[in-house]
């Protein structure tokens, strides 16, 4: 009969031909196979790159580290859950009772009979598989625990190492916590088994549970409360690191009064509670009834409620708010020690400054080499003034914000022409085979400006020449390098567009990159980057090479992963090649009474947008140290990291558990050294913990009368706060100028000055050392958001702001503004820049100072040496006063006059020391000259020039023979002087004298 269709038939539809199943099959074959191939080239591709960065052990310490963690964790977890499982289904009743309930239930044990042992296998498996897979994100408390190193300090509570806080107490919270996992998921698949096979009935007549089903649970629930046991000892010396709110402190860290004398021995008499409790639990299967375990479970949940909970509060109402601050005071200062101590900043120096309103010349003498450096170049305003100027290719470009390093000791700006693939013809060719790199640094005075307003160059053109001399320029690794790149097997990238527009080629030779002649790993690849003709194209040839990760911050991450990086990378010249410095940190979250901060907040400021903000895997912490300076060759990408702090613990444990990835501090190449500088994100968590931290007395910090904040940035319109800058100063407690890093205070809640501070940022004896000059109450002093106000309101500032304006279709935009301690006072200087609207280009126009407070004269000039004589009112060094080592005592120079002939028994007169002395009494010249002109740019160069010359003459007298070797004959950083009182004609301080 012929089947019939149409409306209300069905089409009898058969089973799938045998073409049609095996299609199914095979694609189904090949789709497992290319996710299998997707995770292969995960793996694959991650090992090439370690192993082509030399860091191979970290990815293997890493990769087995997780796998014998998921392993150990993951069967664990399975043997635990399964032999419960099978203990349940093994103390099965022999015969269920005739219930509705059970004739319901033998439906599904009548279905999972056949397949019983594979549902027991199949449930632990995964479950096992989740609990490896949380188990082997714990790879870094492992390690930490492994290789735990002691700090050699003791919490004032317990008087255990920080190190057992730091590395112990956190792995052992996690034991404790995957225990607590497996007793549970353990309990409910057993209540589960049991109530499935009758062992625990919710109808019918006679015993709920029966014995096997009651013994089984209530073992399980004894070790459930003999776990919270252990977790109520823990919690005990957990109470040390416990983290809340206090005096304003979001992140306040330990014990407080009532912790001590309230929760502590809380926590000890329930700790004992829960382990009677956990003894009925285990007795319920002797003695055959719930009664005992559960009024013991009772009593200890009751305990809970009454001595951990209301007994502290008791104490709080009555004992501790009556009188708080004698109660609290013990416990606030074990904060104050051990937040300073955890920070770095125990060491700081506070000292009182008084600043005056006016200056005079003797006290502006000290301070020649700060007002000579003032940096009127804001690079976070000129970036677009470089790029008009020096990218000179339209496939190159400049990063916003720039660097500030010295060079032959002057303050410079710089910029690495990095490449922009914005600027070309893009294509797949274009963009990872044509063009792959940047070209050179460029370098600028961070003190000068020439006639037109723009930077005055160091380093320039393309390829750039300048101060470095000649140097690799060939920029492959950079901050704006995001993309892949295929170099090298003979093929001629881009190097540059010569004037003519000729394209210069260029080969890649680093030994940097993966190698892709294995065409498994051009597959790989090709999966990695999602670009089939990776696998396929002909424009990779042999010895070809694929570059990716390319910026230097992802590479440190990559290869130190256990370091938290900054967020400003640096370039330095070096050697005849352009490396990245980066700081590396290492964090805790387990310093005993340190507050906890939250590093992604504390670092933000005005310029975050622009350099990028820190962040850890743990991103509130109570402990950081600036532990590793690493680097990053620009043109190999090599990276190399380097022991900074030598006795910071936790940098000496990931040590030993990544050995050989650190090389010692002595191993710094003494080229580099000169160039390494105190980080910035570190500096903002120092400051804003020493807005309240700076406080040392418990008794002044309960009471909270002179806590400070980091003012908001003025001269934009953000809410955020004034980031820190980059400097030459000499703090009022100081000898000398140092490059420093430097910040303002206010007080809470008002815009006045409150405080000036500086870190030492030169690598030498000094560096990092933090000193603070504190403002007196009630100074008058101006804040930055006052100094702002003052220039704005003033009428000569704003005529003379507007007649910059006025037609030429440009814009205001005010530099960096600079507060510095000089002459007794606060000097603030900003720098104003015309921007046009169309082509944006930042062109130093104005210079807007004052000196003193609210009534100080303002001044708005073309350059900084008018605004200077302004705000100074005319003042000059009599005499210059010249730098003297830390700890001496400066002398004032008289007017030297030509030396008489220098001899010594037993050594000759040599040219060098006649060349020497002469170099001397010319600087020291120079420097009266300078003084009496009131040139404040050639007293500091001849300052600088005295100190140079004062290194000539001590190494000219060594070798003539007139001082023995290693004796001190003048200090590097020192000019000879004329002892006081010296006659006319003496011989200056230092110089070889008149032999007999």
């Amino acid at each position: 009969m012929p089947e019939r269709s149409g409306p209300g038939f069905r089409r009898r539809v058969g089973p799938p031909s045998r073409r049609a199943r095996v299609l199914l099959l095979t694609l189904g074959v090949l789709a497992v196979l290319f996710l299998l191939f997707v995770m292969f080239a995960g793996f694959w591709t991650d090992w090439l790159w370690f192993r082509s960065v030399h860091y191979s052990s970290v990815f293997t310490t890493q990769l087995w580290t997780k796998i014998g963690l998921f392993a150990v964790f993951g069967v664990l977890m399975a043997v635990i859950v399964g032999f419960n499982l099978w203990l349940a289904h093994r103390l099965r009743p022999p015969l269920s009772a005739m219930s509705v309930e059970q004739q319901s239930l033998d439906r599904y044990r009548s279905g999972l009979a056949p397949f019983k042992r594979w549902a027991l296998i199949g449930v632990s498996l995964v479950i096992g598989l989740v609990a490896g897979a949380a188990a082997s994100g714990q790879w870094r408390t492992w390690l930490l625990w492994t290789n735990a190193t002691p700090f050699g300090t003791k919490d004032p509570q317990f008087g255990m190492d920080v190190s057992f806080y730091a590395f112990d107490l956190p792995f052992y919270e996690f034991l404790l916590g995957f225990a607590f996992s497996a007793v549970i998921v353990s309990l409910l698949t057993s209540v589960l088994v049991h109530y499935l096979y009758g062992g625990l009935r919710l109808q019918g007549p006679g015993r709920r549970a029966s014995a096997g089903a009651q013994g089984h649970l209530a073992v399980l629930l004894g070790i459930f409360v003999l776990l919270k046991a252990v977790a109520y000892w823990l919690d005990r010396y957990a109470l040390a690191v416990k983290t809340g709110s206090y005096k304003g402190v979001s992140g306040w860290t330990g014990l407080r009064y009532v912790d001590a004398n309230a929760f502590l021995p809380a926590k000890t008499i329930l700790f004992f509670v829960a382990v009677i409790c956990a003894v009925l639990f285990f007795l319920t299967p002797v003695r055959r009834t719930w009664a005992p375990a559960l009024i013991g479970l009772g009593l200890m949940v009751l305990s809970a409620v009454l001595i951990g909970g209301v007994y502290p509060a008791i104490v709080q109402q009555f004992q501790v708010k009556p009188n708080e601050q004698a109660k609290e005071t013990p416990y606030i200062q074990k904060n104050i020690d051990a937040t300073r101590q955890a920070y770095g900043i125990a060491d700081s120096q506070v000292t009182s400054y008084e600043p005056a309103n006016s200056t005079n010349a003797d006290a502006l003498k000290p301070d020649a080499q700060t007002i000579t450096d003032i940096r009127l170049l804001d690079p976070n305003v000129v970036g677009p003034t470089f790029q008009q100027n020096e990218a000179l290719r339209k496939y190159y470009a400049f990063p916003k914000s720039l660097d500030v390093d010295r060079y032959g000791a002057q303050d410079t700006v710089l910029g690495v022409r990095e490449l922009d693939l914005n600027g070309i013809q893009r294509n797949w060719i274009n963009d990872h085979f044509n063009y792959t790199h940047g070209y050179g640094v460029i370098a600028a005075k961070g003190n000068q400006v020439d006639s037109n307003g723009n930077p005055v160059y160091t380093e320039s053109a393309l390829p750039t020449k300048g101060a470095f001399g000649n140097y690799e320029q060939r920029i492959y690794y950079g901050e704006k390098t995001s993309t892949y790149s295929i170099v090298g097997g003979g093929y001629q990238d881009i190097d540059y567009t010569a004037e003519d527009g000729t394209p210069v080629h260029f080969s890649y030779d680093g030994d940097s990159g993966v190698g892709l002649g294995n065409p498994l790993t051009r597959a790989a690849y090709a999966v990695k980057f999602a670009e089939p003709q990776i696998l396929y194209s002909s424009a990779i040839r042999d010895g070809a090479k694929i570059i990716y990760d390319r910026t230097p911050k992802e590479r440190v991450e990559k290869v130190a992963p256990w370091l938290s990086i900054d967020a400003d990378p640096y370039p330095v010249v070096e050697d005849g090649r352009v490396v990245w410095v980066l700081d590396g940190y290492t964090t805790s979250d387990g310093y005993p009474f340190s507050s906890k901060t939250t590093l992604g907040d504390v670092t933000k400021d005005s310029l975050t947008s622009q350099r990028g903000e820190l962040l850890t895997a743990a991103n509130q912490v109570n402990y950081i140290r600036n532990s590793v300076k690493a680097t990053v060759d620009a043109y190999t990408g090599e990276v190399t990291l380097y022991q900074w702090d030598e006795n910071d613990p936790v940098l000496k444990t990931w040590m030993k558990a990544f050995p050989g990835t650190v090389k010692a501090n002595k191993d710094i190449p003494p080229a580099l050294l000169p160039h390494l500088r105190y980080p910035q994100d570190m500096f903002k968590v120092q400051r804003d913990l020493l807005a309240e931290y700076h406080m040392t007395d418990a008794g002044g910090f309960f009471n909270g009368t002179d806590i400070w904040q980091v003012p908001t940035d003025p001269t934009t319109n953000s809410n955020e706060v004034q980031p820190p800058y980059y400097l030459t100063v000499r703090m009022p407690d100081a000898q000398a100028a140092t490059f420093s890093l430097t910040t303002s205070f206010a007080p809470q809640g008002r815009d006045n000055l409150a405080a000036f501070m500086s870190v030492s940022a030169d690598p030498g004896p000094d560096y990092g050392k933090i000193r603070v000059a504190k403002l007196p109450t009630g100074s008058g002093a101006l804040g930055p958001k006052q100094v702002q106000a003052k220039f704005n309101s003033d009428p000569l500032v704003a005529k003379e702001l507007t007649l910059l304006k006025t037609g030429t279709d440009s814009d205001i935009e005010y530099g960096n503004l600079l507060t510095l301690p000089v002459g007794g006072g606060l000097l603030n200087v900003e720098p104003v820049y015309l921007i046009g609207r169309s082509a944006k280009v930042p062109v130093l126009k104005k210079v807007l100072a004052t000196y003193g407070n609210e009534n100080a004269v303002v001044a708005v000039e073309d350059n900084l040496e008018k605004a200077l004589a302004k705000v100074l009112g005319g003042a000059a060094p009599g005499a210059p006063v010249t730098p003297t080592a830390p700890g001496t005592t400066p002398t004032t120079p008289t007017t030297p006059t030509t030396p008489t002939t220098p001899t010594a028994p037993g050594a000759g007169v040599t040219p060098e020391l006649h060349k020497a002395i002469a170099d001397v009494l010319k600087a020291q010249n120079d420097a009266d000259n300078a003084a009496k002109a009131g040139d404040w740019v050639a007293l500091g160069q001849a300052q600088k020039a005295q100190s140079e010359a004062a290194k000539a003459l001590a190494a000219a007298e060594q070798k003539a023979g007139l001082t023995p070797s290693g004796s001190p004959t003048a200090s590097p950083s020192a000019s000879p002087t004329a002892a006081p009182g010296a006659t006319p004609g003496a011989t200056p301080t230092g110089a070889p004298s008149t032999g007999p």
